[in-house]
């Protein structure tokens, strides 16, 4: 915690590769202020610092990747893991250091990761934040922003938005993932790769995912879908409606006719 209070200084070169190491074992701590406070903090400060070179960087990834595969008891190992994934691909944006098929595999890993979330806990007080679904957002977020992926990345990871937009589980958000999945939707629009008829085509996807009309407002499941997708849509239309952008103006249309064809 000595190093916290420095401000998260950059240590010497020899110092990083075990500090990293410690950082990443206290991702999977369910004490929050070792997870949150020091383990992500401390390695976001690290990233964001440039102080990591592309093997330290690989090695990071590689761990991190194995850490969503690993057991996690305490539901927080692999949201965080996805966290800090998420600043690895954040470094690789602004300064580009990925081979195009190691780039390729993270957006397969992103999305993924995404679909996988069955684990929908938010804020506990004594565990803190676990946020599966934002977290994952927030990695696909970074990976969306990258001007180097193409239509069929990005259409990747728009879909793994669509699978968290409205989980068939029939979970109730409650801690602001509809306002995170919007993000990464509102960048892949602003690449305009997609037309206005794309977009709206996707949207009405989105409303069908509902489930059968005869479950409407008699269904536990169907409510809660409902009001995901309803959350979803008015995030993302307060943003398309106030955009100049080009590409993100194209999503009015369906977003409103989704909008109206809620029940």
């Amino acid at each position: 915690m000595d190093w916290k209070r420095t401000g998260f200084a950059v240590p010497e070169a020899a110092r990083r590769v075990p500090l990293i190491a410690t950082l990443v074992d206290c991702l999977a701590s369910p004490d929050p202020l070792l997870r949150d406070g020091l383990g992500y903090e401390g390695l976001q400060a690290l990233l964001r610092a440039n102080a990591l070179s592309p093997d330290a960087l690989r090695a990071l990834r590689d761990r991190l990747v194995a850490m969503l595969a690993a057991p996690d008891r305490q539901g927080v190992t692999r949201p965080f893991a996805a966290l800090v994934l998420a600043e690895v691909a954040r470094t690789d944006r602004v300064e580009p250091w990925m081979r195009a098929d190691e780039r390729a595999g993270m957006v397969e890993r992103a999305a993924a990761y995404l679909v996988s979330v069955d684990d929908y806990r938010g804020f506990d007080k004594k565990v803190g934040w676990r946020h599966g679904v934002a977290h994952g957002a927030d990695w696909v977020m970074q990976l969306a922003m990258n001007p180097t992926l193409d239509r069929s990345q990005l259409d990747r990871l728009r879909d793994a938005v669509a699978a968290q937009a409205v989980p068939t589980s029939g979970h109730a958000y409650a801690f602001g993932e509809p306002e995170r999945l919007a993000r990464p939707l509102l960048f892949i629009a602003m690449r305009d790769l997609h037309d206005e008829a794309t977009w709206t085509t996707w949207f009405t996807a989105l409303t069908a995912s509902l489930g059968a009309p005869s479950l409407a407002w008699k269904d536990d499941a169907w409510l809660a879908r409902r009001h995901d997708l309803g959350a979803f849509l008015r995030v993302l239309y307060f943003e398309a409606d106030r955009s100049e952008d080009s590409g993100v103006t194209k999503l009015r249309p369906g977003i409103l006719a989704a909008l109206k064809a809620l029940p």
